[in-house]
């Protein structure tokens, strides 16, 4: 996966219209001689009462919060919300930490000791360390890019347990509570690589699921234990069964040339919502795959998040410097709900329950945070 994005939330409120107060019927008038036996004409048809306007999207505004005892700019690919503890998990690559920060109080706790090594990145060094982390059962999981290992760490504790060294690097990381498996996307092999993570600090190769390209993006539907990612190299979107570890079905989103990038899934209604580079393509597995809507963004989108009790979807676009909150109806239509700025490069949000949205600012070295706008 190319280098990455991170985060921010919004809340979002559908707004009710008052309706207008009930007229009374007045009562008849008593018939008289001229009136009795005669039939009154038809009275004209009431006015059909106006339909309300199209609300605007909602603006968004953010906080920007530094990283500890990072310089920009940073390596910063995956990050992750922990719906226990409401805490958002960083990765950063230069530092060789991972940043957990707490929305209650405003602040960072940094975990430190992942290894970094410099690394040739187009034709530059760069210093390659953590990059991706999935939080499952009181331990969290991190990838790290550099070292390419997979390594437990205790949620509470806030330390590192124990890693594994994989034999490429991981990219997109996943723990399957019903499996209690980590999938780990592994794009230089084509593969993905599923570990075994019932003891936390004994993680162990269980199976390699070989793929027909690069794999980008990863999202989880449990109740029809389906695994998801894109071919970025083919243009494609993979569904693999989480029980047999086999591909089930491919699908192409006609992301063009630069290919997919991000994906979620929408367990509800079991749409696929896949990220191309500059917009995201509404997919339903029921019907083969087929596109129900696609919807342009702005340059630079790469991860996204949906937010299932709300029904938003979150993307960030990095080139275009702008956060976009869509409702998606039950036929798959998307609406774009709220947009906000937010810095060129920033990207790979997620969000929490209540709508708050996190976005990885690598340029700068920091967190955005925006802010519900309505309650």
């Amino acid at each position: 996966m190319q280098t990455r994005r991170y985060v921010t939330m919004t809340a979002m409120v559908l707004l009710g219209c008052a309706g207008a107060a009930a007229s009374r019927t007045p009562s008849s008038p008593r018939p008289t001689a001229e009136t009795a036996g005669h039939v009154p004409a038809e009275p004209p048809p009431e006015a059909s009462p106006s339909q309300p306007a199209p609300a605007e999207p909602t603006h968004l505004t953010f906080t920007g919060v530094a990283l500890p005892g990072a310089s920009p700019p940073v390596g910063l690919d995956y990050i992750a919300y922990e719906p226990i503890r409401g805490r958002v998990w960083v990765p950063v690559g230069d530092t060789g930490s991972v940043d957990v920060y707490d929305p209650s109080n405003g602040t960072f706790t940094r975990i430190d000791g992942f290894k970094t090594v410099p690394r040739d990145w187009h034709g530059k060094s760069r210093t390659m360390g953590p990059s991706s982390v999935s939080v499952g059962d009181g331990v969290a999981y991190v990838g790290d890019r550099g070292s390419s290992e997979v390594c437990a760490v205790d949620a509470d504790k806030r330390t590192i347990r124990r890693c594994l060294a994989l034999t490429s690097s991981p990219d997109g990381i996943q723990y399957v509570q019903s499996q209690r498996e980590l999938w780990v996307t592994t794009p230089a092999e084509r593969t993905v690589t599923v570990l075994d993570a019932s003891q936390a600090d004994s993680l162990k190769v269980k199976a390699t699921i070989k793929l027909e390209g690069r794999p980008e993006g990863y999202a989880v539907d449990a109740a029809r234990n389906l695994f998801f990612t894109n071919l970025e190299d083919k243009d494609r979107t993979v569904a693999i069964d989480l029980k047999t570890h086999q591909p089930k079905a491919t699908w192409t989103p006609d992301c063009g040339s630069e290919g997919p990038r991000g994906i979620a899934v929408d367990t509800d209604r079991g749409f696929v919502y896949v990220a191309c580079t500059g917009s995201v393509v509404v997919l339903d597995p029921s019907h083969d795959g087929a596109a129900l809507a696609r919807i342009e963004l702005g340059p630079g989108v790469d991860n996204i998040d949906w937010l299932a009790p709300r029904r938003l979807l979150y993307v960030a676009a990095a080139k275009a410097a702008k956060l976009t909150v869509l409702r998606v109806d039950d036929h798959g239509q998307p609406t774009i709900v709220a947009t906000g700025e937010s810095t060129a490069g920033a990207r790979n949000g997620v969000a929490n329950p209540a709508g708050v949205a996190f976005v990885a600012d690598p340029v700068n070295a920091r967190l955005l945070v925006f802010a519900p706008p309505i309650p």
